[in-house]
């Protein structure tokens, strides 16, 4: 039997996952959890087959929350599951010891053969993933500036592209518009841009946004 942990703030994505799953043999949904800290509290007390793992979570976000189960857990496969594009946070997740990861857009029967191959100690990744690691691991390529970033000034950078102020992005990321700001500064100096104008034309150049 596969036992799954859900991870999402949203309780409508957890009912709609729990409802995906509750007919398929093999599978069962044994627990909940709606922030980075709760999940790392369930992890701790019980074992599970698989944490489905959503990336915008409040207090710890889900990059973080997968590099302290994968410290403290190191066997337990974490399927990562966003809202975000493949292009954006594919491969970081992935390079952080994430199993998978799928959009929240994948159909029901990618959902059920990602949590199956990662359940058996094996990696989901899509065929345009595939794509994206094997350019990774070309290691005489030159490494674009966006790859010099945190996991959290991407995740900042790729919200400024989308055209998102600093203010909506600190609601999203459950940080304060100091903060964000400061992210902001540390990007446009590592990355030798002027402004939220360049920092966008470079995320349409090299589709870190659609």
């Amino acid at each position: 039997m596969i036992d799954i942990l859900i991870a999402d703030d949203h309780s409508v994505v957890r009912a709609g996952l729990k409802q995906i799953l509750s007919d398929i043999p093999g599978m069962t949904v044994v627990d909940e959890a709606s922030s980075g800290v709760e999940v790392l509290d369930k992890i701790r007390k019980k074992d599970y087959s698989v944490v489905v793992l959503d990336i915008a979570m409040p207090g710890k976000n889900g990059l973080d929350v997968l590099k302290e189960i994968k410290s403290e857990r190191p066997g337990l496969p974490v399927l990562m599951l966003s809202m975000y594009p493949e292009d954006q946070y594919a491969i970081r997740v992935l390079k952080s010891g994430a199993a998978g990861y799928l959009t929240k857009e994948s159909a029901p029967e990618e959902l059920i053969t990602a949590l199956r191959t990662v359940a058996k100690g094996k990696k989901y990744i899509s065929p345009s993933i595939a794509e994206k690691l094997a350019f990774n691991l070309d290691f005489d390529r030159k490494r674009e500036p966006h790859e010099l970033l945190s996991d959290r000034e991407y995740q900042v950078l790729c919200l400024i592209a989308e055209g998102k102020t600093v203010t909506q992005i600190a609601d999203e990321l459950f940080l304060s518009v100091k903060t964000v700001s400061t992210y902001r500064g540390r990007i446009l100096e590592k990355m030798e841009l002027k402004n939220n104008s360049e920092l966008t034309s470079y995320a349409i150049k090299n589709r870190l946004i659609h």
